[in-house]
C-alpha cells in the first residue's frame, strides 16, 4: 500500500503504527516525559507513542497541545511521525517548533487512514510542505 499524502511538517520517518481509536489532545493527554497516553477517558490509555508512527483522525483541541508535542519530540519520547485523516494546525505547529528549536523532525502528513492498523510498519516521506507519501512496509500480522 502506498498512499499519496500532503505534508504539513516535512521529514521522513519509519516505524510501527499506533492507530488511536479516538482523537487525542496532547495537553493533559500525553505524558511528555514517558511518551504514554495519560488521558483517563481515552480508550488507548497507557499506550506509548515513543518512536511509533501515530495515526489518528485529528487532534482534539487545546492550543497548548503543540508545546506538549514539541517537548515530547525534544525528549525523544514523542512519535517518529504522525499520519492524520484531516489537517490539524496545532499538531503541525508542535512538529514545526520541534524542528526549528531542537533540530528534531517529526513529519506530519494527511491522507486517508482507513486500512492502517496498529502494528503495521509504515514509512512517511515528505520533502517539504506539499506532496508526500505513506507506505505500508509490512502488516501487523507479518
Amino acid at each position: 500500500m502506498i498512499r499519496a499524502a500532503n505534508a504539513y511538517a516535512a521529514g521522513e520517518a519509519e516505524g510501527v503504527a499506533l492507530v488511536l481509536s479516538q482523537e487525542l489532545s496532547f495537553w493533559g493527554g500525553l505524558d511528555a516525559a514517558t511518551g504514554r497516553i495519560i488521558d483517563r477517558s481515552h480508550p488507548d490509555l497507557g499506550k506509548a507513542m515513543t518512536g511509533r508512527i501515530l495515526v489518528m483522525a485529528g487532534g482534539r483541541g487545546s492550543s497548548s497541545s503543540s508545546s506538549v508535542l514539541a517537548e515530547a519530540i525534544r525528549l525523544g519520547t514523542g512519535p517518529a511521525g504522525i499520519v492524520l485523516a484531516r489537517p490539524d494546525p496545532i499538531i503541525t505547529v508542535g512538529a514545526l517548533v520541534a524542528a526549528l528549536l531542537y533540530g528534531t523532525r517529526c513529519p506530519v502528513v494527511v491522507c486517508p487512514i482507513d486500512g492502517i492498523a496498529t502494528g503495521d510498519r509504515l514509512r512517511i516521506a515528505g520533502a517539504g510542505a506539499g506532496a508526500a507519501k505513506v507506505e505500508r512496509l509490512a502488516t501487523a500480522g507479518g
